[in-house]
């Protein structure tokens, strides 16, 4: 098949969600075209089957803000007509969605026909889409979808609650390559972040306010006082000022190390003893899964699809939104008891091995099949 991939380049789940099944779907024999404003961060081309259409936009003295929809939408007619696709894949609904239903419409005077699939991954609908102003826009490009699909079960109910959509939505989940992640530990690195045997903690995100990372500190704070630990950051964004400035108050700073952007976080995590994620919401927490491919346990909220990925008392713990006194106990449990430790981190890997690529990919490729066929 000739599959048209359109994705935010930048970090963030659905961008990773959708290189790694584009990179998947090209060893599989199938062409995939990216599209977007520049290359996503974990798409390496050295392949056959993968190609980048980047999008550029002019400056016009004319407009306060640049056309990036219209330019994405000629972009897609273009890769469409010359690379001859069959199917074409949007992820995140703003903006995708409709501009995939304008490529669509343009097509069709081509008397080209180009279903697509809209893949819902969470803030497009639990966050910017519940701004007034979009609702039109985003209900009616979804309704006109040929298929949609959401990562979680959570963010599906979500969808319908908020849009009242008449579509359909077939629940297919993230997804990672469990071969990728059964490394070895890196002693080494582990004796340079914990050079007295401390337990470490993680946390991984965009440091949005949705994130909650100052619960992560206030959680720190606390095991901290019972269990010789460090607190390994990895991430950056708006919240890094407020986080900074925390770890001064809490005067934790020196047992704090924030390592910023990184690209693949498999070594960090491989030294990793617990996983901290106490987002207000997660539409599924693909953070937390790649922690536990790495054999991490989650503390985590049990908001959104996060109980979908972590099983609470099996692969981790769940507590409500702020309730940072409670996940400080559940870590501090883990942390005290080597035995329990041991456990949970063969759970988290049990469970993770259900989210292997090799389960999920032959899902999409069904549904490309179906519309392909129609």
């Amino acid at each position: 098949m000739n599959i048209g991939m359109v994705c935010f380049p930048t970090y963030g789940g659905s961008g990773v969600v959708a290189t790694e099944l584009g990179k998947a779907l090209a060893k599989k024999g199938h062409k995939v075209h990216f599209m977007s404003y520049s290359q996503p961060f974990r798409l390496n081309l050295f392949d056959e089957n993968l190609f980048y259409h980047e999008v550029s936009v002019n400056d016009y003295p004319l407009f306060d803000y640049p056309p990036y929809e219209s330019v994405l939408a000629s972009k897609i007619v273009d890769v469409a007509v010359f690379e001859q696709l069959d199917v074409l894949h949007v992820h995140y609904a703003i903006p995708h969605a409709s501009v995939a239903y304008t490529a669509q419409q343009i097509l069709k005077s081509k008397k080209i026909n180009l279903p697509y699939v809209t893949t819902l991954h969470g803030t497009d609908i639990t966050l910017v889409g519940r701004d007034p102003s979009f609702e039109p826009v985003i209900r009616f490009s979804l309704n006109n979808s040929n298929i949609i699909t959401s990562v979680s079960e959570s963010l599906k109910k979500d969808t319908l609650k908020t849009f009242k959509i008449d579509n359909k939505i077939t629940v297919i989940p993230n997804f990672i390559n469990i071969d990728e992640y059964n490394q070895p530990l890196e002693y080494c690195l582990k004796k340079k972040y914990a050079p007295n045997g401390e337990k470490i903690m993680v946390h991984v995100s965009n440091f949005r306010k949705v994130k909650r990372v100052e619960d992560v500190l206030h959680i720190f704070d606390k095991v901290r006082k019972q269990v010789p630990c460090k607190l390994i950051l990895v991430g950056d964004g708006p919240e890094r000022p407020a986080i900074d400035a925390l770890c001064r108050q809490l005067n934790t700073c020196n047992d704090i190390i924030n390592l910023g952007k990184i690209n693949d976080p498999k070594e960090i995590l491989s030294i990793s003893d617990v996983f901290i994620l106490p987002s207000e919401t997660e539409s599924f927490g693909l953070s937390a899964l790649e922690a536990m491919a790495m054999k991490v346990p989650v503390i985590s909220t049990n908001s959104g699809g996060l109980p979908e990925v972590n099983i609470n008392n099996v692969t981790g713990f769940l507590s409500n939104v702020g309730d940072v006194e409670d996940m400080a106990t559940n870590t501090l449990k883990l942390l005290k008891n080597n035995e329990l430790l041991s456990k949970f981190k063969e759970n988290a890997f049990k469970h993770a091995q259900k989210f292997d690529i090799n389960l999920v990919l032959p899902q999409y490729e069904k549904l490309y099949k179906q519309l392909i066929k129609a």
